[in-house]
C-alpha cells in the first residue's frame, strides 16, 4: 500500500477537488473518502491513504452551503414574491423543503472537495515562527 504521494502529483487540481466531491481518495481517485454520510474513513480503501493525517475540514463546508443555499433560496422567494405574490402559507410550503434538502445535498460535496483540496496542496494546521 502506498501513501499516494506518487499518484498526487500525476491529478491536476480540477480532478482532485471532482475525486472529493464524488466521495472519492484524494490521491487515487479511486478508493471511499466517506464511511457514512458525513463520517470519514479511516483509510482510503484501495490505496491505503490514511486520513486522520491530513483531513480536517472544520466548518468551511458548513459555511459554503450556508452562503449558497441562503442565496440560492432567498434570491427565489424574492422572484416568486415580486411575480406572483402568494400568501406566506405557500411561501413556507413551498421553500421548506428546498431549506431542508439542499444543505444535505451540498454538504458532503463541499465536505469532499475540501479535504481533497487539503490534501492536494498539503495544508496544515497554522504555526507561529520560533523565535
Amino acid at each position: 500500500m502506498s501513501d499516494g504521494n506518487s499518484e498526487q502529483t500525476s491529478h491536476s487540481v480540477g480532478s482532485t477537488a471532482l475525486a472529493g466531491a464524488l466521495g472519492r481518495c484524494p490521491a487515487c481517485h479511486k478508493g471511499k473518502l466517506f464511511a457514512g454520510y458525513l463520517t470519514l474513513a479511516p483509510r482510503c480503501n484501495v490505496c491505503g491513504l490514511d486520513y486522520d493525517d491530513f483531513a480536517e475540514s472544520g466548518d468551511g463546508p458548513a459555511v459554503f452551503v450556508i452562503l449558497i443555499t441562503g442565496f440560492i433560496i432567498v434570491g427565489a422567494a424574492l422572484l416568486v414574491e415580486i411575480h406572483y405574490m402568494p400568501p406566506y402559507w405557500l411561501h413556507a410550503l413551498l421553500w421548506m423543503p428546498l431549506i431542508i434538502a439542499l444543505p444535505l445535498l451540498l454538504l458532503r460535496t463541499f465536505k469532499g472537495a475540501l479535504i481533497a483540496l487539503q490534501f492536494r496542496h498539503k495544508a496544515e494546521e497554522g504555526k507561529l515562527a520560533s523565535d
